[in-house]
């Protein structure tokens, strides 16, 4: 009866985790997208450099002496814009940095509480149970933690586990994202 209810147990085990170690790496990676995406090149900076080309491109072109201080001014016209650019990338890269700390940091600390708080509870119970068949040069590394295999069953442990669902999340999340 509890040999029953263990099976049961472990049984759903290995999705939940599964599950859990995908929502996590999911949300991390919308959020990754998300910064990317607010990080990206904006209408004011692309705005901004095509001005400095322009007003370096009438500079250059102004190479007589009677039109140096035309083309001296210019040119400072073109450092002022460099730095009103510098200023604004830099005020960019402060709000992309911040709702990194707003909202990274937190997931972060979630994940971590979350992987360690799945090892030490299913450190020496198996996750599930498989046929020794498909695991067959694996079989010790995948019951790791979990202590010996049973009659023809290998037991999986937490560890390699989650090392399969995080790579297997991170195929998926790679894959889901590229389509959107």
């Amino acid at each position: 009866m509890e040999e029953t209810q263990t099976a049961r147990g472990n049984s759903m085990a290995a999705p939940a985790i599964f599950f859990l170690v995908f929502s996590f790496h999911f949300a991390s990676k919308c959020l990754d997208s998300y910064t990317k995406k607010k990080g990206s090149i904006d209408d004011v900076d692309a705005q901004l450099r095509a001005e400095i080309n322009k007003l370096l491109k009438e500079a250059s072109s102004l190479s007589q002496p009677s039109t140096f201080a035309q083309a001296a001014k210019l040119k400072r016209m073109a450092a002022a814009k460099e730095k009103e650019l510098a200023k604004h990338q830099e005020m960019h890269d402060k709000d992309i940095k911040s709702s990194f700390d707003k909202y990274g940091k937190p997931l972060m600390i979630l994940k971590v509480l979350m992987y360690v708080l799945l090892t030490f509870w299913f450190w020496r119970a198996p996750v599930a149970t498989i046929p020794s068949q498909l695991a067959q040069p694996f079989g010790k590394m995948l019951s790791w933690t979990a202590g010996p295999s049973i009659k023809d069953n290998v037991k999986v442990g937490i560890i390699p586990w989650m090392v399969i669902s995080f790579r297997v999340s991170k195929l998926i999340c790679r894959k889901m994202l590229k389509f959107k």
